[in-house]
């Protein structure tokens, strides 16, 4: 199914809608609890400490827009509020164990310099993913007329990407041959999470 489609159908049902921005907010949720683990404190930067924080913001914030459906069924991020709960809650975990063992078996990294390593790489992945997805999604809403608004986020998104960009230069000269095979590794994880999506409607 394609990503219009989906959307036009999740969005037409308040509380599949509902279960949606859950979903988004738990994966967001995620993604900040994973780079807050992966901090080194005695090495944190600006970006790193930003970036956990405008995700934390996100996962709040994704979570606040349920008001606007009138739906006070998402209190948590159990199953039974989620959307296609095993890939959505594996989605950016798996990515992860993927790109960590990527960097240990080719790069033959380990530790701290893997970890940030990871961290550098799946963010990229995910923030070139929130590209496509968030304006994709911004669209739907509009369309709708809903309520619901993902504008802040998006704007947010492509500041981290510019960032992961950056540092994936100082990382690695061949950078971008890493983060091509990441992305690949991505690809596949979106499409079976996207798949799931359309078998949980």
């Amino acid at each position: 199914m394609e990503l219009e489609e989906l959307l036009l159908q999740i969005v037409s049902n308040d509380e599949i809608h509902s279960r949606f921005l859950n979903t988004l907010s738990l994966q967001e949720n995620i993604g900040a609890r994973k780079i807050s683990a992966n901090e080194q404190p005695d090495t944190s930067t600006y970006m790193v400490l930003k970036h956990a924080a405008e995700e934390h913001r996100h996962a709040f914030y994704l979570k606040k827009q349920l008001i606007k459906l009138g739906e006070k069924g998402c209190p948590t991020y159990e199953p039974k509020y989620l959307l296609a709960p095993y890939s959505s809650r594996y989605y950016l975990n798996k990515l992860d164990l993927l790109t960590s063992r990527y960097l240990r078996d080719h790069l033959k990294l380990e530790r701290t310099a893997l970890k940030f390593g990871a961290y550098l790489l799946v963010t990229y992945a995910i923030e070139l993913r929130a590209d496509e997805l968030y304006p994709v999604y911004q669209s739907i809403l509009n369309k709708t007329r809903s309520k619901v608004s993902v504008r802040s986020i998006i704007l947010e998104e492509q500041g981290h990407l510019e960032e992961m960009i950056v540092q994936l230069k100082a990382f690695s000269p061949e950078w971008e041959v890493h983060a091509g095979y990441i992305v690949l590794l991505e690809k596949e994880l979106y499409e079976n999470w996207i798949k799931d999506l359309a078998a949980a409607l």
